[in-house]
């Protein structure tokens, strides 16, 4: 008997995906690649660059900052900075994506902040641990701004306050963005300071199906079919949804790790299929000791944001009030 209510629909047609022999997935869909505007026309809101930090890997950044930079009596103001993880159920989307793009142009603008987007690689092509191993590489090469004078990226060298400095992550991008706060505790990042983490609809699973999974099975944005193949399509061979990566809840030998956290901020959304995963994050955040912050709304569901602007604008100003 299967564990599942409904019968089981072909994942990879509703995430538009095909599989090939070699392992890797051809994407059955266009979409425009926005490149970045480092000399924006009068009007734009921010400015915008690439930059390549692994010749190897190819994995680059994309560096956003307000058009108009605040002063204060002819200096420029230091902008706190933001290490931003975008959403891509670790297989569909780059960072360079018009959704990505539009969301990270109007988070440098509202919240007068520099953002650091990584572009981080893609599974099944590069499965995890790779894209923690990319977002810890980004984090890096922003130290090595701030502490080189000569030759650091201008925009950083000039416009950051290196002493603020915030991870951010959305759906699978937060679920690297606290590997990426763990990873961070494993270096001397000075001057650089983590100042805090925002964690917006955590990506994470399980084996076992939880209340919401059963309740969502079907559900037109994340239905659990296609959960399960993005999980997948993204985690090492041969291991299960148990596995930390993806259920970090029961990894007991992290936890002392996890309490050296610094203050966090988890947004969810009621109607989310993973928001009990999520709210078991949490409670593992707060019995570890974290500074924990969870704003949980009972209406709403997975990538609200992208297609409701209200909700667009109250995130803005949720990561507002935490990072000032």
């Amino acid at each position: 008997m299967s564990r599942d209510p409904v019968p089981a629909f072909d994942a990879y047609k509703h995430l538009n995906l095909s599989i090939n022999p070699d392992g890797s997935c051809t994407r059955n869909f266009e979409y425009p690649i926005v490149h970045p505007d480092p000399s924006p026309s009068p009007g734009k809101l921010t400015a915008s660059k690439d930059i390549t930090i692994n010749l190897e890997t190819g994995v680059t950044v994309r560096i956003f900052r307000p058009t108009n930079l605040p002063s204060n009596d002819n200096t420029i103001a230091r902008l706190p900075i933001l290490i931003h993880l975008h959403g891509s159920g670790w297989v569909l989307y780059p960072a360079n994506s018009p959704a990505n793009s539009r969301g990270c142009s109007q988070m440098a603008s509202e919240l007068t902040a520099i953002i650091v987007s990584v572009n981080y690689r893609l599974a099944p092509e590069h499965r995890l641990p790779t894209q923690y191993d990319d977002a810890l590489e980004a984090l890096l090469w922003v130290k090595r701004q701030a502490v080189d004078k000569t030759n650091g990226e201008p925009w950083l060298r000039d416009y950051a306050d290196f002493s603020r400095c915030y991870i951010f992550g959305s759906s699978n991008g937060a679920n690297l963005a606290f590997q990426l706060a763990l990873r961070s505790l494993d270096h001397d990042l000075t001057p650089l300071k983590i100042d805090g983490s925002v964690f917006y609809q955590p990506f994470y699973g399980g084996k076992a199906r939880t209340k919401a999974e059963l309740k969502n099975f079907a559900d037109p944005v994340m239905p659990v079919p296609a959960i399960d193949a993005m999980w997948e399509l993204s985690l090492p061979k041969g291991v299960d949804r148990d596995h930390r990566y993806c259920n970090p809840v029961g990894y007991l030998p992290q936890k002392e790790k996890v309490g050296r956290l610094g203050r966090c901020l988890v947004i969810g959304y009621g109607g989310d299929t993973l928001v009990d995963h999520q709210q078991d994050f949490v409670e593992m955040l707060v019995t570890a000791g974290v500074r924990v912050e969870a704003k949980f709304d009972d209406a709403g569901f997975h990538g609200i944001e992208l297609v409701d602007p209200r909700r667009a604008v109250a995130l803005l100003n949720m990561i507002r009030e935490f990072i000032n």
